[in-house]
């Protein structure tokens, strides 16, 4: 019986490690940022939300939607904080279906404050149809969804590459060395100068990746900064509350030992 155990044991070792061997062969270490949101104290930067903004509008909107935003999210604090004229002037730039009026019909209408983002397409088919069966993702809470957080979307818009020799690609799909499975429908998004940043910041590939993904990281959690204010005086109250804990009980005893 030992000996059937032990076989067992060995065999489900060799397994593992041969499993293990292939995932570090097959997967690659995600790049490495220092995001400003990441410690407990942290804070987004709002030029760099501002930033990503103008990157996701320019270049993701046209096939991504954020279904969760309204623009006048992009006027709170602890976000983009653009003025309530600038995030106005924004909404305005889009337009949507609204009615019906006095004569029962729809009509259109620029984007207010209180509007969702503006889905670049109709419905689910139609975007479909426009990226060749593939459905992009809503980037509403993308960050968050995806293992590896802003680390892996930040890695996966500078991954990719050309492929290697034994890897075929069929027409219509790219390589990426981050993507799970290294194969990829949507084509290289950034490209060093592909915009002009209107605060003068140099637009590289990097610095575009690094903005965008902080908005997109923004947006799965426009609440982050009030969590970590709110946790920290917890934190604090919790300390008092110790504190004063333990001189008391600590007074209590000493007067029950003088008793004794």
């Amino acid at each position: 019986m030992k000996k059937i155990i032990k076989l067992i044991f060995l065999f489900v070792l060799a397994i593992s490690f041969n499993t293990h061997k292939v995932f570090a062969e097959t997967s690659n270490d995600l790049l490495k940022v220092d995001w400003s949101f990441k410690s407990f104290f942290g804070k987004f930067d709002r030029a760099s939300l501002q930033r990503g903004y103008q990157v996701y509008n320019e270049v993701c909107a046209s096939c991504h939607s954020i279904e969760y935003l309204s623009y006048r999210n992009l006027t709170e604090k602890g976000g983009p904080e653009f003025s309530e004229a600038e995030a106005k002037a924004i909404a305005s730039n889009f337009e949507v279906t609204d009615g019906p009026d006095s004569t029962g019909e729809m009509f259109t209408r620029p984007a207010r404050l209180s509007d969702k983002f503006v889905n670049p397409y109709a419905n689910k088919e139609e975007a479909k149809s426009s990226n060749g069966g593939a459905y992009p993702p809503d980037m509403s809470v993308l960050v968050k969804a995806r293992k590896g957080g802003p680390d892996y979307i930040y890695s996966l818009l500078l991954g990719y590459e050309n492929p290697p020799a034994e890897i075929k690609l069929d027409d219509g799909v790219y390589y990426n060395k981050y993507m799970y499975g290294n194969k990829i429908k949507m084509s290289a998004p950034l490209s060093d100068g592909l915009l002009e940043y209107s605060d003068g910041t140099k637009a590289t590939t990097e610095q575009m990746a690094k903005d965008v993904v902080s908005f997109l990281m923004w947006a799965s959690e426009p609440h982050l900064e009030q969590r970590h204010k709110f946790g920290f005086r917890v934190i604090i109250y919790l300390i008092i509350i110790s504190i004063l804990v333990y001189f008391s009980m600590k007074k209590i005893w000493s007067r029950i030992e003088s008793k004794v």
